[in-house]
């Protein structure tokens, strides 16, 4: 029986010649992460495992992000206790203010990740790296702890979904259009513990910001995973960042997989997901006229710079629509100084937006855009969830960049085409 490429990579890394959906295996890791909401549990757990030192002192890594720069003093002390931790076992990348970017783009960027290993995080998007060919998931900070201690991690091999795309995006259409639009057609529980697995031609119209961020929301389909075939586009990036040979672990052509659903990318428009599911997804046939009081661009899905680049080409020469707050996110340090150098920011500014440094910030409702009752944002982020960004009776409508531009200058939901 032929394996997926999830199969593959995890077979690999248990030392098995193969595996099959449902068995239990235990697997060498490449990396563990944690931010500073979730690292200070894995370190009081790692303190009851009497371990002198973390497996690996370049193999774990801890970013502070999501209320950085400290927002309180609460904050404060759960950096403070990472900073000590990493200080002590001498880990080798820990990223702190200054240093640091939104994890799961700041660790494709430092070239943390390559295709074929095997990456756990104590933060759900982790599974953000599959768009390198990587196998990479969400775990809690108890399996953060342990695979801190010995490098290794339980996992049952997931069965796949194999998502075959053909054709290409148009303008003003990305992977955020695309993994809304797989979203609303097979529901938020419709990869529950499946691989969401990626190949096709249409793949080489995916640019590696298109990737990531469709991987980064496969958890939103409740998938394990999610994860893209290697191609030139993946070893260039690879290249570019890393430099380290990549592996590459290509599916059987006998391999099993649940179903295999036909994407076009040609057919895909700019998509709207709408309160309180990712699943709600809409095309602008479907929306009227929703006037909204907030914008955040950013985020660990499109705090790119390419998608900075998006958003200022809508924006230029442009005011942002009267009592509609704009929040622009870079992910990292070297999108925010590219941006900046490119005259993106200035375009942002002039144009009546906010650039904030780079956060996690208003995604989880953490600080940097904290919505009201009844304010209703757009946000290039990956969650819509009941007071998700601040109060209960507050909405968020997920979008693309362009739209998130589009939708700025108007005051109302819009769609990029249209501006």
């Amino acid at each position: 029986m032929g394996m997926t490429m999830t199969q593959k990579i995890l077979a690999s890394h248990a030392g098995l010649d193969s595996v099959q959906a449902g068995q239990l295996i235990l697997a060498n890791l490449d990396l563990v992460l944690g931010n500073d909401i979730t690292s200070p549990v894995a370190i009081k757990e790692f303190s009851k495992l009497n371990k002198s030192s973390v497996f690996d002192k370049d193999k774990v890594t801890m970013v502070m992000d999501h209320f950085t720069p400290n927002k309180d003093i609460k904050a404060a002390e759960q950096c403070k206790m990472c900073r000590d931790f990493c200080g002590e076992k001498e880990v080798t990348h820990f990223y702190d203010v200054g240093k640091m970017g939104i994890e799961h783009a700041l660790l494709p960027e430092k070239g943390l990740v390559t295709s074929g290993n095997v990456v756990i995080g104590a933060d759900s998007h982790t599974c953000t790296y599959g768009a390198l060919g990587a196998f990479s998931t969400g775990v809690g900070s108890t399996d953060m702890a342990c695979g801190m201690a010995i490098g290794k991690a339980w996992f049952k091999v997931p069965s796949a979904i194999k998502f075959n795309l053909t054709g290409e995006l148009r303008k003003y259409v990305s992977g955020k259009d695309v993994i809304l639009h797989i979203i609303g057609k097979i529901g938020v529980d419709g990869a529950l513990y499946r691989s969401m697995e990626f190949t096709g031609e249409g793949l080489s119209s995916l640019s590696m910001a298109d990737r990531l961020c469709i991987a980064n929301m496969a958890i939103e389909a409740g998938a394990k995973n999610g994860i893209f075939e290697v191609d030139d586009i993946t070893i260039e990036y690879i290249k570019e960042h890393n430099g380290a040979e990549p592996k590459i672990f290509k599916a059987d052509e006998d391999a099993v997989y649940d179903e295999v659903i036909d994407i076009n990318l040609s057919e895909i428009e700019p998509t709207v997901s709408f309160p309180h599911l990712p699943e709600n997804a809409k095309t602008f046939d479907e929306i009227g006229d929703i006037y909204i009081q907030q914008v955040v661009i950013g985020s660990c899905t499109n705090g790119r710079l390419e998608d900075l680049r998006e958003a200022a080409e809508i924006m230029k020469g442009r005011q942002c629509a009267k009592n509609v707050r704009v929040i622009i996110i870079p992910a990292t340090q070297q999108i925010y100084l590219d941006a900046m150098e490119e005259g993106l920011l200035k375009i942002f500014i002039e144009s009546g937006a906010v650039v904030s440094t780079p956060t996690c910030g208003p995604c989880l409702g953490g600080h940097m855009g904290i919505l009201a009752k009844g304010e209703r944002a757009v946000a290039t982020t990956n969650r819509n969830f009941v007071g998700r960004m601040g109060h209960v009776d507050s909405e968020i409508y997920l979008a693309s960049p362009a739209t998130a531009a589009a939708s700025a200058i108007t005051g109302k939901i819009t769609s990029p085409w249209n501006i």
